[in-house]
């Protein structure tokens, strides 16, 4: 990329000051211009749609719907846009969900400003971008052969998402209310991961979740 053909970035982020933040970011970086900004999902996938925009920086944990429902979405609609997603939670927790689903990138939101630009420059080539930590994960996971897959892992997209609210407290009627489904739906879910992990009720799911350090 030149200064004459700047990276024009779309910032998604349901906190106006974390996009206010990025902005500031990324106002120095010469080769750089945000040529949109969202606040849910339903806008980050409206100004995807329009075709201008060279990268996506999506969070993963978005007002209406879950981030990885929205880069599936845009992925599928605009396939060329490249998803970086930033997220405030562990590499571990999402970081291989998102690249599965069609992400470029995963970057945790207490990145060091230089490794975001880095990052953003890297996808925009064509590239994928993982921090050294997550490529460190992926290396033993690839080649530990004997490697037990932690019950956790086996969940879908959506049954990992609801396990993770659960066990930071949130009841079904929370979680169909900030996912936009109805109390059936997670009730569902929930009694799909239960089954899936062996565990009895969400106390049980609520240890397990901190014992492996899902949740804070």
């Amino acid at each position: 990329m030149t200064v004459q053909n700047p990276i024009r970035i779309i910032i998604a982020d349901d906190h106006a000051i974390v996009r206010e933040g990025l902005k500031q970011i990324l106002a120095d970086s010469a080769d750089m211009v945000v040529s949109g900004d969202a606040e849910n999902g339903a806008d980050a996938v409206k100004l995807a749609r329009q075709g201008d925009a060279d990268v996506l920086l999506l969070d993963i944990s978005m007002p209406d719907r879950s981030g990885i429902d929205v880069l599936k979405q845009i992925k599928k609609e605009v396939p060329r846009l490249a998803v970086l997603m930033l997220s405030m939670h562990r590499e571990d927790q999402y970081a291989i969900r998102s690249l599965k689903a069609g992400a470029a990138g995963y970057l945790n939101k207490q990145s060091a400003p230089a490794e975001l630009v880095d990052a953003i420059r890297q996808v925009a080539s064509g590239r994928k971008y993982i921090s050294a930590a997550l490529a460190q994960e992926l290396a033993n996971q690839v080649g530990d052969e004997n490697r037990a897959v932690p019950p956790h892992e086996t969940l879908s997209d959506r049954e990992y998402q609801t396990m993770i609210m659960i066990a930071s407290g949130k009841t079904v009627s929370d979680i169909a209310g900030e996912l936009s489904l109805s109390v059936k739906t997670i009730s569902m879910y929930r009694s799909r991961l239960l089954q899936k992990m062996k565990l009895r009720h969400n106390a049980e799911l609520t240890h397990y979740a901190i014992k492996n350090q899902l949740v804070e």
